[in-house]
């Protein structure tokens, strides 16, 4: 049921014996199964303001009463960077489609698996397009782990919080892309984001004569976003950050280009600041994958020589947890296994998730052509010469899953089941070639739960004004 006032919310909650602080009331552990899922279509597609953002507070309240806490995995990379774990690489996805239960799939194959180390993140492009802000994504996230009865650290990440070069070119255009990625970062936090990936690679200016020239546009911009989350984060919270270095889809990122770059960076960081945890590398993918005439995708060439070397580099010498890998849920399977082999610290997954919920046999014929129409009509000019219609309805229908989103959140048994067991399969699949099965143990490790318990819950408001999402990519 889908709550349109407060009333009627606040009278489900007690009935399902759910304190207003989150909290259940003695013998009313069955609040899971009678709650959340009002609880979570409210916060999503109420239509009232205030009951939405009421249901998505308790659902952050519920969550930490359950012992799920949104949590920064930077202790963990510390560790990595220390030398004290590793020989896994840590899967970030990007749910796009059917949020809520697309994370119920992967929470109930991380508890199958004993898995820890995972994160689950948004691109400020797809926060425009699927049209899910940050608080419904944690929202949605956290109710996918309370239903399915996780405990521990959760990681929610924003991923590619990425500068337009095209507005950062002008300078009167410069100053509002800042600001938009600031108020981004700002809503981020408020909704319990502590993982941020800063993406400001596409400002790198190769026709610069040097090195330290070209990548000074992209360490300058990362360090002041990097000031920026410092200053606001919670206390007792360190937020992890990451850094991009070689835009997805260009020429493969070298050792001299990686090491100008954090050199750079580190130059401008406050003494004793924390800096970056990470740096995406370009290794040879593109976002999404390259349609070919047919529909089909090309084969990439991964350089898991890049991913080693400039892992170690990262390790060795400026203590991270490594490179991190982009533009990957569309590789075959066999070649998974080589990113933990090669060191590389995280990767992440998004395009491949969508097309297996477009493209399964159970998803409705008929809203497959809806979806088309739509593209064709709204996304029209964004067609290439000499694309074919294969080609464009594949890089154009991630659009289309804003406006359908309630259609495919409503989908019956009989539709989403198969599904999102398929989905279920594919994570557990990659847990076990990334090496991350059985790392529950290790991050409670560094996540004591009981220390983290103890500091309460404290909501904090998001921007008014909320940032504008420009195009772009995410994953």
């Amino acid at each position: 049921m889908i709550h349109g006032n407060l009333h009627t919310l606040r009278d489900m909650l007690a009935a399902a014996g759910v304190n207003p602080d989150g909290s259940l009331r003695k013998g009313s552990e069955g609040a899971r199964e009678t709650a959340i899922d009002d609880l979570i279509y409210t916060a999503v597609f109420s239509g009232d303001a205030a009951t939405r953002n009421e249901a998505r507070d308790v659902i952050h309240q519920l969550a930490r009463a359950m012992g799920i806490i949104p949590s920064t995995i930077l202790p963990l990379y510390e560790a990595i960077g220390r030398g004290e774990a590793g020989g896994f690489t840590v899967p970030a996805v990007n749910i796009r489609a059917l949020t809520y239960d697309s994370s119920r799939a992967l929470f109930r194959a991380a508890i199958q698996h004993d898995v820890g180390a995972f994160i689950l993140e948004i691109a400020r492009s797809e926060i425009g397009y699927t049209e899910q802000r940050p608080a419904e994504y944690a929202a949605a996230v956290l109710a996918a782990a309370i239903k399915e009865g996780f405990r521990g650290p959760v990681f929610i990440q924003g991923d590619h919080f990425q500068a337009s070069a095209k507005r950062w070119l002008k300078q009167a255009e410069r100053e509002k892309e800042k600001s938009a990625i600031e108020s981004l970062i700002d809503e981020a936090i408020a909704a319990e984001f502590y993982n941020i990936d800063i993406d400001t690679s596409t400002l790198v200016d190769l026709d610069q004569p040097t090195v330290d020239e070209q990548q000074r546009p992209n360490y300058e911009s990362c360090a002041h976003f990097t000031r920026y989350i410092r200053q606001r984060q919670p206390d007792g919270i360190e937020i992890s950050i990451g850094g991009e270095i070689g835009e997805v889809g260009k020429h493969n990122t070298t050792p001299e280009e990686f090491r100008a770059y954090v050199e750079g960076y580190l130059r401008l960081l406050d003494a004793g600041m924390k800096g970056i945890s990470k740096v995406s590398i370009q290794t040879g993918t593109s976002h999404g994958g390259v349609p070919m005439p047919d529909g089909s995708i090309a084969q990439a060439k991964i350089d898991f020589g890049s991913l080693r070397t400039i892992s170690d580099i990262a390790r060795r010498e400026y203590g991270m947890a490594g490179a991190v890998q982009h533009g990957a849920s569309t590789l075959p399977e066999e070649v998974f296994d080589q990113f933990p082999k090669s060191g590389t610290a995280e990767i992440h997954l998004a395009t491949g998730f969508q097309n297996m919920v477009y493209d399964h046999p159970s998803f409705p014929a008929a809203l497959r052509e809806e979806v088309a129409a739509w593209c064709r009509q709204n996304a029209a000019d964004e067609r290439k010469e000499g694309e074919t219609d294969e080609q464009f309805l594949y890089k154009t229908r991630k659009k289309a899953l804003g406006p359908f989103k309630k259609t495919m959140w409503d989908f019956p048994p009989a539709v989403k089941e198969p599904i999102l067991r398929d989905l279920e399969a594919k994570f557990a699949l990659l847990f076990d070639k990334l090496a991350v099965r059985g790392t529950r143990d290790l991050v409670e490790r560094y996540f004591p739960l009981d220390e983290k318990l103890a500091r309460p819950f404290l909501r904090r408001d998001a921007p008014k004004e909320l940032s504008e999402i420009p195009e772009g990519e995410g994953e």
